[in-house]
């Protein structure tokens, strides 16, 4: 399940114009406790860019155009 997981964790960065510090695993799978059809609880830190940070108003991705 790992390289769906990076992947995911890549799409996210693309999408959300982040970049992603730390990730780990959290729940059920993390305790070691996990069932046969236990999901993937994924938490992370990220940081935006900082212009992000200085900007004010609404806080969203730019567009390509």
């Amino acid at each position: 399940m790992t390289p769906k997981i990076l992947e995911k964790l890549k799409e996210i960065e693309e999408k959300r114009d982040i970049e992603i510090l730390l990730a780990v695993e959290s729940g059920s799978r993390a305790w070691g406790v996990a069932s046969p059809d236990s999901d993937y609880d994924i938490r992370f830190i990220y940081r935006h860019e900082k212009d992000w940070y200085l900007s004010p108003g609404t806080k969203t991705k730019p567009s390509n155009s």
